[in-house]
């Protein structure tokens, strides 16, 4: 049994790749961080921001939703000065704007898993691709949750993004069919 090239040879993305991406997770404070780092990653590789995971975790308080909802514009500068993170404002200022829209969905959906996973009535696309190259960057239901985000003024979740993290959190398992970490390689 293989598994996905697309980690390449860095320890950092081969552990991401077996332990986390496409693992279901419908733990909140972990919904947040992984769409907080793909809003990251917009125009940049995804191990750069990988490789700047502690320090994202440490500036937002390990993405304590709560938390970074508070944070200041003094706050926010003082991260981009001063952290091991991703030096764009704009970026690091959606933490903030999305946390506070992430608490408007816990109200209203009483989690923000509970949000995502209901466009899928709880249940994860699997998918059986044979090849990296048929794996789609966004599909329908990206751009329509994507669109749905934006709507309630969340910032950096582009259709390409939000597919992205749909594949993070395992809503979609995009791993080849021949991957040892294929959910039904699993069974």
């Amino acid at each position: 049994m293989g598994s996905c090239s697309w980690p390449g040879n860095h320890t950092l993305m081969q552990s991401y790749h077996d332990n986390e991406w496409g693992v279901i997770s419908k733990d909140d404070r972990y919904l947040f961080e992984m769409l907080s780092l793909e809003g990251a990653q917009a125009g940049l590789s995804w191990y750069i921001v990988l490789s700047k995971r502690q320090g994202y975790r440490a500036a937002f308080h390990n993405f304590d939703i709560n938390y970074c909802a508070r944070l200041t514009d003094q706050q926010l500068a003082q991260i981009k000065a001063e952290g091991d993170v991703i030096k764009h404002l704009a970026k690091l200022q959606s933490v903030r704007n999305n946390a506070k829209a992430v608490l408007k969905i816990q109200e209203e959906f009483g989690s923000l898993a509970k949000f995502f996973w209901h466009y899928l009535d709880d249940k994860p696309v699997v998918n059986s691709w044979r090849s990296e190259k048929q794996i789609p960057v966004e599909t329908l239901l990206s751009k329509q949750i994507s669109r749905d985000l934006k709507k309630r003024g969340f910032k950096f979740v582009g259709p390409v993004t939000i597919y992205s993290f749909m594949q993070a959190i395992g809503m979609v398992d995009d791993h080849l069919i021949t991957c040892q970490y294929h959910s039904i390689n699993k069974r």
